[in-house]
């Protein structure tokens, strides 16, 4: 491991704390290009690194009345299910293009997330069972299958489909990303034996990162925190489109 994907990892957190979301993207493109961790290999740790900084958030978000608990609980159960999924199809396509769609993906879902960037929604939320239990579903399935944990996909389907403010939705997107993570870093695990000290280097400084980045986002306009998160998801979503071209 070098200095630069020990960066990556406390960028990871930082992303994860301040947006909810974010980390999952992060994580995969630094244990590739990085930490020149196998594209295949990298889903599982990914999984495992963004689960354990997610949690990790979850908890810091609980205590202060950042999460929906029923939207939290739809969709992590449907998630994990989903995720469970997903994962049997990794195997099905190269690590090329295991990378472009979820490049792909990206750039879609940042795109709309700047178009529709308009207000907020007011405190409460409502969680319509099937709305929710449906979008978590098939966030859980592309959690498996291209080893992220959702957030910048949940971001925009709490806000969506739960009504939830942006600022509960990034705690409850960390609570379900942690599950969905779990789920999915299980599906993973006999594909390829864990590299265990890299994991939980990565996850412990993702953690302090998350923690950190909770405290910056108390401090900062829900716009900003929008904006600031659909632009960094384009950025990455090129680079990597860039690398595998």
């Amino acid at each position: 491991m070098n200095f630069l994907a020990l960066a990556g990892a406390a960028l990871i957190g930082l992303s994860l704390g301040l947006t909810g979301a974010g980390g999952s993207i992060i994580t995969l493109p630094v244990l590739v290009y990085l930490a020149g961790v196998p594209p295949r290999e990298a889903v599982g740790l990914s999984l495992f690194v963004v689960g354990a900084a997610a949690l990790v958030g979850a908890l810091q978000r609980l205590k202060t009345g950042e999460i929906h608990l029923k939207a939290a609980m739809m969709f992590a159960v449907s998630g994990m299910a989903g995720a469970a999924a997903g994962a049997r199809l990794t195997p099905l396509v190269s690590g090329r293009v295991l990378m472009i769609l979820f490049a792909a993906l990206m750039l879609v879902v940042a795109l709309n997330m700047l178009r529709k960037s308009k207000g907020d929604h007011p405190a409460g939320g409502v969680c319509h069972p099937w709305k929710c239990l449906l979008a978590g579903l098939g966030v859980g399935i592309l959690t498996g299958f291209i080893g992220v944990g959702g957030g910048f996909l949940l971001m925009p389907a709490l806000v969506k489909f739960a009504r939830l403010p942006l600022r509960v939705a990034t705690g409850t997107s960390l609570a379900v990303i942690s599950f969905n993570s779990a789920s999915g870093f299980v599906s993973h695990f006999g594909e390829a034996p864990p590299r265990w000290s890299m994991a939980l280097v990565f996850a412990g400084i993702a953690a302090v990162g998350v923690m950190a980045g909770s405290w910056v986002a108390r401090k900062l306009p829900v716009e900003r925190l929008r904006q600031g998160f659909a632009l960094m998801v384009i950025a990455t979503g090129c680079f990597v489109l860039w690398r595998t071209g």
